[in-house]
């Protein structure tokens, strides 16, 4: 008997530990002897390209998957619990899935980035965010100053990003920092600071 469903997204910026986490809840759920697939997109080449591995160098087995449909086919019968890293990179097609797998009574768990590097809602993340039962949000340490960081900054030649470069850049940290609000930079985009009148 399927366990009651549910839907818990884990966000924050890069190097904020969202897939340490993904990794610990996965294998939390193996230790209790559950059915657990960890799912990936077939982009993120990063480290591996069938591991879901942090930036700190924690690895899990990952199914590489190219699209919705492909994740959706590859879902094991068996499995009570469905792990999806990166989820920012797939179409608006997962928040359907997700929630047919928790309607369903799978535990879904995702992990990605809430925000671009222009601090914008990345991909299918708002929909997920708003239909969760849970929301973890997550916060690095900013890489320039060290306070608490929750923007991802994009470096190209050691010069901050413009704000009209493409959104997808898979990289680490050879692209990208985690930055607090005050040394958050985007070219291209003025700072815009309120003053009350």
């Amino acid at each position: 008997m399927k366990r009651k469903g549910s839907l818990t997204v884990v966000c924050g910026s890069m190097y904020a530990g969202k897939s340490e986490e993904l990794i610990r809840r996965a294998r939390r759920a193996l230790y209790a002897k559950r059915k657990v697939q960890v799912f990936k997109p077939i982009i993120d080449t990063r480290y591996d390209e069938t591991m879901v591995v942090s930036h700190m160098g924690v690895k899990h087995e990952a199914v590489p998957v190219k699209n919705v449909a492909d994740l959706a086919q590859a879902i094991d019968k068996e499995t009570d619990m469905v792990c999806i890293e990166e989820v920012q990179f797939f179409d608006d097609g997962i928040t359907d899935l997700a929630m047919q797998l928790a309607d369903s009574g799978y535990e879904v768990i995702v992990a990605g980035l809430d925000q671009d590097f222009r601090r914008r809602p990345f991909g299918p993340m708002p929909q997920l965010l708003a239909l969760a039962d849970e929301v973890i949000k997550l916060r690095a340490i900013c890489m320039n100053c060290g306070e608490e960081a929750s923007h991802t900054y994009r470096a190209i030649n050691g010069e901050p990003a413009h704000r009209d470069d493409p959104i997808v850049l898979v990289g680490a940290l050879e692209a990208y920092e985690a930055r607090c609000r005050r040394c958050y930079r985007l070219r291209g985009e003025p700072k815009k600071r309120f003053r009350p009148s």
